[in-house]
């Protein structure tokens, strides 16, 4: 059997969802720089990933309306994200395990058809944004705010988060913050969804596995640890001693090198521009200063490039976002990525069961245990 490490370069499946090749990430066969420049909505790039093409605009009209009328939670839901708005648990495992049981009172959940999967497929997407305001909302002592179906998914989300409309800056920059992070390949969470896929166990549960791998700090989370630098820096003083510092004592800088990438992370340079736009003017112009000086001081020491987390701390910052619920973000965003790799896991099944090389010792001799 071949070894291999962490299967780097193994291929474990054939997709039509996405692909990183060259340092480039495509979509369905778009470019995402085709996507950013032409300011594709979110629901167009769920859309897409779900159907391999973008769609018409009675498509979407229908598409939108879908997501829409499924906004809302139920009274029962919200009590259990009361519960669990404790500050001692982690965000992840309140998202985790209230999807889960959004497939409790589905009635519907088990159903196996693909008419069923993408019913069920339509109501999870949808109703994420609004677990999670409900959740950033309840934790902080505040009222949760009714999701609205005249704003599209962006508008939305901020609208029940912050309590107020977003302007049309926070709306382009939330939506492009979306589409970046909605699918990636063939990344932990979405490997670990589609081997629990490929059991043939419901959409719940496949999704609950990826939010589960995404809590992992060697997946999520580097943006939020990203932003707990950019405030240590401030309140150091000094770039540049900080991140030496750090440096010396072999400490990992955050945000910086990626698994695949290894010339650029085509979707941080989109990042860093909605982090200057939105910071233009502002007391949050800081980490946006602070931002390219790391940035600039770590490619010139380690030549590493900044990853998809590292601007991206500062968006969600400024948009209200508290930092120890940017992974639940990405979550939202992945969401759509995870769905469409369950789908398309469905369509053209077979169980994916790797082997493992056993390290271990061979022909042993059993020792009665009052001898050992």
């Amino acid at each position: 059997m071949t070894e291999t490490n962490g299967l780097k370069d193994a291929i474990a499946c054939d997709t039509r969802i996405s692909a990183i090749e060259n340092d480039r990430l495509s979509y369905a066969g778009y470019d995402i720089a085709e996507l950013m420049e032409n300011n594709a909505s979110f629901e167009e790039v769920i859309y897409l990933l779900w159907n391999l093409h973008l769609p018409t605009q009675i498509e979407l009209n229908y598409f939108e309306k879908s997501l829409r009328k499924e906004y809302a939670i139920s009274d029962a839901v919200e009590q259990c994200i009361l519960i669990q708005s404790r500050r001692h648990l982690h965000p992840m495992s309140v998202l985790r395990s209230t999807v889960s049981l959004l497939g409790v009172y589905n009635v519907h959940a088990e159903e196996n058809s693909l008419e069923a999967l993408y019913e069920q497929s339509i109501q999870i997407m949808a109703k994420v944004p609004t677990i999670i305001a409900t959740f950033a909302r309840l934790r902080r002592g505040l009222v949760p705010i009714e999701p609205r179906s005249e704003l599209g998914f962006a508008a939305n989300f901020l609208y029940m988060l912050n309590g107020e409309e977003p302007s049309d800056l926070q709306i382009k920059a939330f939506n492009k913050a979306l589409v970046l992070h909605a699918d990636h390949e063939l990344n932990a969470s979405t490997f670990a969804a589609r081997v629990t896929a490929s059991t043939l166990t419901d959409l719940y549960s496949c999704v609950t596995t990826a939010i589960g791998t995404l809590k992992g700090s060697l997946h999520g989370g580097a943006n939020e640890r990203v932003f707990d630098m950019l405030l240590a820096i401030r309140e150091s003083g000094d770039t540049e001693r900080y991140l030496q510092k750090k440096l010396d004592s072999k400490e990992k800088i955050m945000g910086f090198g990626h698994r695949v990438y290894k010339t650029v992370d085509p979707r941080q340079e989109y990042l860093k521009e909605m982090a200057r736009d939105l910071t233009f003017g502002t007391d949050d112009e800081v980490f946006y200063r602070l931002s390219e000086e790391v940035e600039s001081f770590i490619k010139n020491k380690k030549g590493l490039i900044p990853n998809v987390d590292f601007y991206s701390a500062t968006v969600y910052h400024v948009l209200g976002i508290d930092s120890d619920i940017f992974t639940l973000i990405f979550a939202m965003s992945r969401m759509a990525g995870w769905i469409a790799h369950v789908q398309e896991q469905r369509k053209n099944n077979k169980l994916l069961r790797p082997r493992s090389s056993y390290l271990g010792g061979r022909n042993l001799v059993y020792i009665p245990i009052g001898k050992r």
